[in-house]
């Protein structure tokens, strides 16, 4: 029986033990989505504790903890960060088989060295040692992204940002690390909600565009993808809750601006229409700058709208949505080819019946000399524990390259997330060497070392550019 967490943690023999510990362990990180704060890593935030650090904004562990019981007073609510941090230590030990009860530990293990297992008894002294260390030099936010090896951060960006942070980042030679914008135009393209003409206004503002209509629009969005090129941005992202598709022109997505602008609301297959040209612009510019474009689809947000009402987006009550993706995916990848030729895309699917659906759709627009050009994003929310990664995985190898993975990101809002990359790059390890122990693949651990630190790091340097 193998030790709880041990140096060996999911190494299942020899082969996946030497592929970790000689090629995968030390590779730097790039993290290209996440949800950190620029401001926050420009400041170098410290931590008034452990509650702070890691519970505040974190729904992955408020659900959790809503399922042990706990009340919302002692999640969101105005209990003191102890109580807080008491409350998840009551709930940690029922997670045994969520990814958390292993993340836990790991960013208990690897930033504050307590090997302890954190339950309501062990709680009050990890409370006491943890917080003693966040108070005293070298744990703030830009501490914990360095001592994670991490070269690249990208940020998620609404275009009407001021990159402020980012620009002081820039300019800041103290910190190696880059940190780059992601342009991320969901509130420009959700032309039936509330925020769409808000977000108009604000877009007229920051762009200095005039916006009285549908080229207006599409000139302000060009100002702001070449604003944020010129801030290092690499990469795009959109939030595709549901993959919508329909032939159009631009002249018919110019009156469906023009009635959005009036406040009518659209109807869907309208809807369809202005997203899909819309696209295929963007689509285009991604392209001509070299860009990565980033689709995250089927979600389901926001399904409980009381506590939305209470506590707004982001806070635990998001789960799996069901949209069929198919048709509407590749039409849309399809219409881009077309036009501009598509530009490297990353596609993810929150719902892991997707992953067959993916897999070989990313094979139909690969191309131009790019090594992986169309990529199977990795397992994604929901799906970022051990068998999530290995059905994504498997998914990718059984119809695709796994060797050109680009592998992991955090998509987290905490910056002590890091050591979902060391889950990950065990998880990757112990995949390889089974079929190694299977004699599916030959027993050759430099060629599958190299392998192995292309999915770590090396895959997503060259794939974006980086130039580390």
């Amino acid at each position: 029986m193998q030790n709880f967490m041990d140096e060996n943690f999911l190494l299942k023999n020899e082969t996946a033990v030497r592929l970790y510990h000689d090629y995968a362990k030390q590779m730097p990180i790039i993290d290209y989505h996440c949800h950190l704060s620029p401001k926050e890593i420009y400041e170098n935030k410290t931590f008034k504790n452990i509650t702070e650090a890691w519970l505040y904004g974190d729904h992955y562990k408020w659900r959790l903890m809503r399922a042990n019981g706990i009340q919302e007073e002692f999640i969101t609510g105005s209990a003191n960060d102890y109580d807080k941090f008491m409350a998840w230590a009551k709930t940690v030990p029922m997670t045994i088989g969520n990814p958390l009860y292993n993340w836990t530990h790991l960013e208990l293990q690897r930033f504050f060295g307590i090997y302890d297992l954190l339950d309501e008894e062990s709680a009050p002294e990890i409370w006491e040692k943890v917080n003693a260390q966040l108070n005293s030099e070298g744990f703030g936010a830009r501490d914990f992204i360095t001592k994670s090896n991490v070269k690249v951060v990208c940020t998620t960006d609404d275009p009407v940002d001021s990159l402020e942070y980012h620009l002081k980042l820039k300019e800041d030679s103290s910190f190696a690390v880059k940190v780059l914008p992601s342009f991320r135009p969901d509130k420009g393209l959700e032309i039936n909600r509330d925020t769409f003409l808000p977000w108009v206004k604000k877009l007229q503002e920051v762009s200095g565009v005039s916006i009285n209509s549908y080229d207006d629009y599409l000139t302000a969005l060009e100002s702001r993808i070449m604003f944020f090129h010129s801030v290092g941005c690499l990469v795009s992202d959109h939030a595709i809750d549901q993959m919508l598709y329909a032939d159009t022109t631009k002249e018919e997505a110019a009156v469906i601006f023009s009635e959005a602008l009036k406040g009518k609301k659209i109807s869907l297959e309208d809807e369809k229409k202005f997203k899909t040209y819309t696209f295929k612009f963007l689509g285009k510019h991604y392209t001509e700058l070299g860009w990565a474009m980033q689709l995250h689809i089927n979600a389901l947000r926001n399904t409980n709208s009381k506590m939305f009402k209470v506590l707004g987006p982001d806070t635990g009550w998001d789960s799996i949505n069901d949209e069929n993706i198919a048709k509407p995916l590749a039409k849309l990848l399809d219409l881009i080819e077309q036009e501009s030729g598509l530009p490297k895309t990353i596609i993810y699917s929150l719902n892991p019946n997707d992953n067959n659906i993916i897999a070989p759709m990313i094979g139909n627009f690969q191309g131009g000399g790019v090594p992986g050009k169309i990529q199977f994003g990795t397992a994604w929310w929901f799906n970022d524990n051990k068998d999530g990664m290995i059905e994504q995985m498997k998914s990718l190898s059984n119809m695709g390259l796994f060797s050109r993975f680009i592998g992991m990101l955090t998509d987290s809002r905490s910056f002590l997330s890091y050591t979902r990359h060391e889950y990950f790059r065990r998880i990757v390890c112990a995949l390889i060497a089974e079929w190694v122990e299977n004699g599916e693949v030959p027993n050759n651990i430099e060629f599958l070392g190299k392998i192995v630190q292309g999915i770590s790091y090396q895959n997503a340097n060259e794939y974006f550019g980086f130039e580390l």
